[in-house]
């Protein structure tokens, strides 16, 4: 896929707020190989409308937090968020995930005036380029012939291939110098990566009598036995909604803090109480394992403004959208007022 275009330089280093603009698409192009990926990272046909843009970096993604395998955090190199700038899955089936897109740094160019972030005119990219873009946005399909994608989620392990233990605390300097977060957030999250890795070790090595809040890990969440309930409101976007509390949502998790297969995590346990409004309904994504659309029996609520904030994850700047069950949720006031 690479073109004879001269290579961006790569040891460009960006910080939080600073105004970059989206190079063209030739020129990135130029640095994807012929899988359309650059360090195994996809560049997507969703991404191929920012180009020529101006942007403001939201976020570097230093690393980020393993929801395939669970293995922890991982290291990511040389990659950026810009701000609210998400997937619209118009190149994958229309997946509903809404993902904080991965921008390499030899994607972007440094506005070196820092003028501001501007809506400037996205360059047309030849129909041949997005015919390729989205070739390589599909795997092969499935043996009953269901279509199957490739997108940056699915291809995070190969993009992030390398662990970063609780104990790198350079991951934590990186995060303060690179802007993504400040001092008392980087206290809370070591903070609480070390009682979560002592409750841990203690209840492989302490007699349960000695487990604090029965070994569980920060936010102490519990589930219940038996089956899990289910509620419909049919919510629909722009409705007032208050979360409910911490011990109302526990009732409808079972031991693993799934309700009908949809986990609820310490993250979302932070907005308990709070009131929001309903973003959109979500009732399809893709299945970062397989690479399949799943469709929701049940569709789940997204609610504005509310994202993972990586408070109690080492800072994982993924942002990722929370998903609630309508049965954690009550419908409050007039969605017009």
């Amino acid at each position: 896929m690479a073109t004879t275009t001269v290579m961006p330089r790569t040891d460009v280093v960006f910080r939080v707020g600073q105004v970059v603009e989206v190079r063209s698409a030739e020129e990135i192009l130029a640095t994807l190989d012929e899988n359309g990926e650059f360090d195994s990272l996809p560049f997507m046909p969703e991404m191929q409308q920012y180009c020529g843009r101006r942007l403001t970096v939201g976020k570097v993604a230093n690393k980020l937090c393993d929801t395939m395998t669970r293995s922890g955090m991982r290291r990511m190199d040389n990659a950026v968020h810009l701000t609210d700038v998400r997937c619209d899955g118009g190149g994958h089936g229309g997946c509903e995930a809404a993902c904080l897109i991965y921008w390499k740094n030899v994607w972007l160019r440094p506005v070196e005036d820092n003028a501001g972030a501007i809506p400037t005119t996205t360059a047309d990219v030849p129909t041949t380029v997005m015919l390729r873009l989205t070739d390589v946005s599909r795997r092969p399909d499935g043996p009953d012939g269901t279509e199957r994608y490739r997108c940056q989620a699915t291809e995070l392990l190969r993009a992030a291939p390398d662990s970063l233990p609780f104990r790198s605390v350079g991951q934590y300097a990186e995060d303060l110098r690179f802007g993504n977060v400040g001092p008392v957030s980087v206290a809370r999250a070591f903070v609480v990566g070390l009682f979560d890795r002592y409750q841990n070790h203690s209840r492989k090595v302490l007699p349960k009598a000695l487990w604090i809040r029965g070994g569980l890990p920060w936010g102490f969440l519990k589930g219940v036995e038996g089956k899990t309930p289910t509620g419909r409101l049919d919510l629909r976007p722009g409705e007032s909604v208050r979360i409910k509390s911490k011990p109302e949502i526990e009732k409808t998790l079972n031991p693993d803090l799934l309700n009908r297969g949809m986990g609820f995590d310490a993250e979302m346990s932070r907005f308990c109480g709070r009131t929001a409004r309903v973003a959109r309904r979500v009732d399809h994504i893709i299945d970062e394992h397989t690479g399949r659309m799943i469709y929701m029996k049940n569709p789940c609520i997204v609610l504005e403004g509310i994202v993972c904030e990586g408070a109690f994850n080492a800072n994982c700047p993924r942002s990722i959208p929370a998903y609630w069950r309508e049965i954690w949720l009550e419908r409050v006031g007039d969605p017009t007022g």
